[in-house]
């Protein structure tokens, strides 16, 4: 594919295209397996694809298994080297493995709980977990799952918003040091290149709102993380971002010093690379009167408005099963992205209120 010299980005010497493979939604079962190989396969194929992003609880388990075997395809057959590719994965969340008959308590049971790597009171809502030895048996698992010995990205999978209204910012804070220094320690051992959070709200409410997260304060945290003098590996976070949902760019709930800032200035203040997610409002957008068609197509023009809004994103992440879907939505690597200018002349209607 002939990719506009835009597309890819360069961001602390990766080079990342400025669209990514998603891969959060869908069934438990063999032919969901499939096509999600299937898809993430020819987005890598289509050479506009390098950025590649899964979760250890997306179809429990079974996304990261069909994501590494879309690598091993193509590492195997030559279409990309592994240094080329951008793998990004999450824990955090409970889950169980839908290759096992076990109910989801069960398995938390005998896998977690009784090998003593869980306590009941480290969970939150029943869902999530900052606990250290249940972050390194995720993490132990994911690469088994991926087949990978080194993880591009681990991101925290939205720990503001299951651990902050529990137990307040001071203590959360306290709780994601331990983690960033156990990343800092995954790094050290090379297994680990760089960490991250990913985010559905703490990024996007106003400040003073229970889920509110400073991006900042994660920072510092992160620089006391790092061990050996060496640069602290929190370089990445993943924010919600479309024309409905567009408080990173929008709204100052962000502040550095005593300066008020967008979660996307204060990302780039801070050189913190923002991957985007839902950016067509799982389908919803797709079929919306106000956003325009692009190359006779909506969901383009929803990726230039997701890739264009600010020189902090690198990319947005979509999720697709279908050929069709691939190929329509690689066609944006031959767009250039949007100016500034270019950015409000033809999205900035969809930033008012109707």
């Amino acid at each position: 594919m002939g990719a506009s010299p835009e597309h890819f980005r360069t961001f602390d010497s990766l080079r990342l295209s400025s669209l990514g493979v998603g891969t959060y939604l869908g069934a438990t079962d063999p032919e969901t397996d499939r096509l999600v190989e299937e898809a993430a396969h020819e987005s890598v194929l289509s050479g506009a694809v390098n950025v590649v992003d899964t979760a250890i609880n997306y179809r429990m388990q079974r996304a990261e298994r069909s994501i590494g075997r879309a690598i091993g395809r193509a590492l195997r057959g030559g279409v990309t080297g592994r240094d080329s590719l951008f793998i990004c994965t999450k824990n955090g969340y409970l889950t169980s493995d839908a290759d096992l008959t076990t109910d989801f308590w069960g398995y938390i049971q005998r896998e977690l709980i009784k090998p003593g790597k869980l306590k009941i009171e480290e969970i939150a809502g029943e869902v999530h977990s900052m606990s250290i030895p249940f972050l390194r048996d995720q993490f132990e698992r994911s690469l088994v799952n991926l087949d990978l010995e080194c993880l591009d990205l681990m991101y925290l999978h939205n720990a503001a918003e299951s651990w902050l209204p529990e137990i307040g910012y001071r203590r959360f804070l306290e709780r994601l040091a331990d983690v960033f220094s156990y990343y800092e320690k995954e790094r050290d051992r090379g297994r680990l290149q760089y960490y991250g959070l990913a985010t559905w709200s703490c990024f996007r409410v106003p400040k003073g709102e229970a889920e509110h997260l400073n991006l900042d304060d994660v920072v510092e945290v992160a620089k006391n993380a790092a061990t050996g003098g060496q640069a602290h590996g929190f370089r990445f976070i993943q924010v919600p971002f479309n024309p409905a949902m567009n408080e990173a760019l929008v709204l100052k709930n962000q502040r550095i010093a005593d300066d008020p800032l967008t979660t996307f200035e204060a990302a780039r203040r801070l050189d913190v690379g923002v991957f985007t997610s839902a950016p067509f409002g799982q389908g919803r957008l797709l079929s919306h009167p106000r956003v325009p068609a692009l190359e006779g197509s909506k969901a383009l023009s929803l990726l230039q408005f997701s890739r264009s809004a600010s020189p902090a994103i690198l990319a947005p992440l979509v999720g697709q099963k279908d050929r069709e879907h691939v190929r329509e939505n690689v066609r944006i690597a031959r767009i250039p992205p949007l100016t500034e200018p270019e950015f409000a002349d033809t999205y900035g209607s969809l930033l008012e209120k109707p």
